[in-house]
């Protein structure tokens, strides 16, 4: 049984980010770059992972209109 009965947090591809942001790879890059978007975990030098709950606050912030 696990402890505090929150989901772990999934590691998204960047297919599946722009699949829930609505926003290409080069947009979601440049964003990054920009410090506007959160950065991805680097698994390895050619695997990038972006934290699931962290794309989502950056959704609500964006419907709040930070």
């Amino acid at each position: 049984m696990s402890g505090g009965g929150a989901s772990p947090d999934r590691l998204l591809k960047i297919a599946e980010v722009k699949s829930h942001v609505g926003l290409g790879k080069s947009k979601i890059y440049s964003l990054v770059s920009e410090g506007r978007f959160p950065r991805p975990y680097k698994l390895t030098p050619k695997a990038a992972r972006w934290s699931e709950r962290e794309i989502s606050d950056w959704i609500a912030q964006a419907q709040a209109g930070r």
